[in-house]
């Protein structure tokens, strides 16, 4: 597991991460829609982070925490300055 001290940094990794999910699908067309739709390239993702339901921003969490952990396992030092 990763200290208590980079829950900060994993929400913030987690933020970033589902806002260049965002900007790649929008570029690729996609827009807000109330379900999913490929055909129609909608879904209901396309909002920012903070409104995202608790299980998508969970599913962020767990990647941003995955990274994390291996930055660590790599002999990584992660300090916050200031």
């Amino acid at each position: 597991s990763i200290p208590d001290s980079f829950e900060e940094l994993r929400e913030a990794v987690a933020e970033n991460a589902h806002d260049m999910w965002a900007l790649e699908r929008q570029s690729e067309g996609w827009t807000f829609g109330p379900k999913r739709d490929d055909s129609k390239l909608e879904t209901p993702d396309m909002v920012p982070y903070s409104q995202l339901p608790e299980s998508e921003k969970q599913y962020d969490r767990l990647m941003a925490e995955d990274t994390l952990k291996l930055l660590l396992a790599l002999g990584y030092k992660i300090e916050k300055n200031g």
